[in-house]
């Protein structure tokens, strides 16, 4: 169950309805995840879906390559709903199971294209130190030019948040749909030890988790 009321159709104030008429009407089709919760601030649920919408939909980067960006940072906040939404749109735009797999494993894939190879490392990075290396960076930037990092960047960024509401508010998955692993515990992240591959820089020490 949520741990906040979302508002439906029926029990929308106009603002909030004019919102949810405008994403039902867009590439989205539904108004769906944390926009239910964002919808407690009209004006913030419209700016959100904009950006979220241009991020997505809108930007040089190429599904594949964004989706790739998603899962792992769905993976790096261990956000059931994020990666379960994700995961059928990164199957959607071409990625084999066995790496979507891999980064729910939080294990980098082994048969990546270059592109893959360095979208993964550049989110994956972005994730475990808020930050990318300069190898990373200079490597992204001479493959993929300055709007695309950019736009990269900034997907990241927006999908963390996304991540964020869908924990904090516990936005329920669809009916019948189970989580692909436990939602973060309060005081410490969910990550264990095998998962350094992908995000050493999540790592925390389990015994000194706060109650």
């Amino acid at each position: 169950m949520p741990r906040i009321h979302l508002p439906t159709p029926d029990t929308m104030t106009p603002d909030q309805r004019r919102v949810y008429d405008q994403v039902v009407a867009g590439k989205r089709g539904k108004l769906r995840g944390p926009l239910r919760a964002a919808l407690h601030n009209p004006e913030l649920a419209d700016r959100w879906q904009a950006l979220g919408a241009l991020l997505r939909y809108d930007t040089t980067l190429p599904p594949r390559l964004s989706e790739l960006a998603i899962l792992v940072t769905a993976r790096a906040c261990n956000s059931p709903f994020e990666w379960d939404a994700h995961r059928v749109e990164a199957e959607k735009a071409g990625v084999e199971a066995e790496i979507i797999e891999a980064l729910r494993e939080c294990r980098m894939p082994a048969a990546l294209g270059p592109d893959d190879a360095l979208v993964v490392r550049f989110a994956a990075e972005l994730n475990a130190y808020n930050s990318v290396s300069k190898a990373t960076y200079t490597a992204a930037l001479a493959r993929f030019g300055p709007r695309a990092i950019v736009e990269l960047t900034a997907l990241v960024g927006y999908y963390t948040m996304v991540a964020m509401t869908l924990n904090t508010h516990e936005i329920p998955l669809d009916e019948g749909v189970a989580p692909a692993f436990p939602l973060p515990q309060h005081g410490g992240s969910t990550a264990q030890p095998e998962h350094a591959a992908l995000f050493p820089g999540r790592l925390v020490d389990e015994t000194a988790q706060q109650p």
